[in-house]
């Protein structure tokens, strides 16, 4: 292999492989003491950054949220990267509605061996507490009795090597908003996923830097994803609470390679109405036809995904998406700020010097952005906050090219 061939094996694949913590590109990197704060960003202080006290933040919605999980097997598809495992099994997190006072405590972020496991896959043969990831503290009630009415469903896929409880301050804060949410681990691609049985299973291809590999993995995610559909909306459904999900309205959104994912089952899977990529690169491209004229967010780093950046498959699926679309670039942010990670850095006390965007910062402008792509594709409410530039929110960039 050429050097210049490697080195730009090396670049993609930052985009996917865990990273330690306090390396450039983390997914779980958190600015240091001394990172500068994005202008406009008074609430996003070096001290915050520096805490060891982090949580996850309040959800911005009315509603009370509730959690439940599901075990899930697909009993007509072997597992693709580990085929001696049996059928394809996975686990999925739902957040919903709820009714006020009503629930058990919230459910640990994750388990003790979740939280060893991803601690190990961040920083290799470091010595980092596992409660910097299992003292964080979700909202949602264990549970609770979900609110009358129907809602949107949003599905959420995480990166690659990362648990689905990486993406809770995301889906807390639609679930307070009004939606159904499943964030889903698509098992042996994270670093490790507890089962009801109390096994956790490890990763089997992270260790596995082959391109082609990685790019088999959304096709294979946007399966997952469709069965997880199948067994939410359709007959005897595995949700004693799927009476909620309005089936009309389904969208979905993930980080990394979970965001390529998320077109590449909108390719696949027309019930999907919206996505949005979160700072993944397309490897999967997106169909030369387009996505049938349905919505698309794009939002990522401003390093990185921008017109001239070095990933150019954004500007490659800008031109094939044929219906409503937007690409934000948030200036500060790194890989792993669109997700609950720079909150678990800096919980661990391991700054990264590529990140000057505020831990709580980015969970905020996540939030916001995905949030309102939602509002208006799922329910139909206008958003002036994807129409221009905010003065609330001067990191993110529209992108024209």
């Amino acid at each position: 292999m050429t050097k210049l061939r490697r080195t730009a094996v090396a670049a993609v694949l930052a985009l996917v492989l865990p990273l330690p913590i306090a390396g450039a590109g983390s997914a779980l990197a958190a600015p240091g003491p001394a990172a500068a704060v994005a202008p406009g960003a008074a609430s996003a202080t070096a001290a915050e950054a520096s805490t060891a006290r982090l949580d996850l933040p309040r959800p911005t919605g009315s509603q009370p949220v509730g959690r439940s999980t599901l075990h899930l097997v697909d009993e007509g598809r072997p597992d693709p990267w580990v085929p001696s495992a049996g059928p394809r099994q996975l686990m999925v997190s739902m957040y919903y509605p709820a009714r006020p006072g009503t629930g058990g405590p919230a459910t640990p972020y994750l388990t003790a061996e979740e939280a060893r496991l991803l601690l190990q896959s961040q920083v290799p043969g470091g010595n980092v507490p596992p409660e910097a990831a299992t003292g964080l503290h979700p909202w949602a009630r264990t549970d609770a009795r979900p609110a009358p009415g129907r809602f949107p469903l949003v599905v959420l896929s995480p990166g690659f090597t990362l648990p689905r409880a990486t993406l809770t301050g995301l889906a807390e804060d639609l679930a307070s908003r009004g939606y159904v949410v499943a964030a889903v681990d698509h098992t042996y691609e994270t670093s490790g996923t507890t089962f009801p049985d109390g096994r956790t299973l490890p990763c089997a291809i992270c260790g596995d830097p082959d391109i082609d590999k990685i790019a088999a993995i959304p096709p294979s995610r946007a399966k997952d994803i469709s069965f997880v559909l199948d067994r939410l909306t359709g007959p005897r459904p595995a949700w004693p609470y799927a009476h909620m999900i309005d089936r009309d309205r389904i969208g979905m959104a993930g980080h990394s390679i979970g965001g390529n994912s998320a077109a590449s089952t909108m390719a696949t899977d027309q019930r999907i109405r919206a996505g949005v990529n979160m700072d993944g690169k397309f490897f999967d491209p997106v169909p030369a036809d387009g996505l049938g004229g349905r919505p698309f967010l794009m939002l990522g780093t401003q390093s990185v995904h921008n017109p001239s950046g070095w990933d150019t498959s954004w500007n490659d699926a800008w031109a094939r998406m044929d219906g409503w679309k937007r690409w934000l670039s948030v200036t500060g942010s790194d890989h792993g700020s669109f997700t609950d990670g720079p909150i678990i850095g800096a919980r661990a006390g391991l700054p990264d010097p590529e990140a000057t965007l505020a831990p709580l910062r980015a969970e905020k402008i996540t939030r916001a952005y995905v949030g309102a792509f939602f509002d208006l594709h799922l329910k139909g409410v206008p958003q002036r906050l994807l129409d221009r530039p905010s003065a609330a929110y001067p990191e993110v960039v529209f992108q024209r090219p």
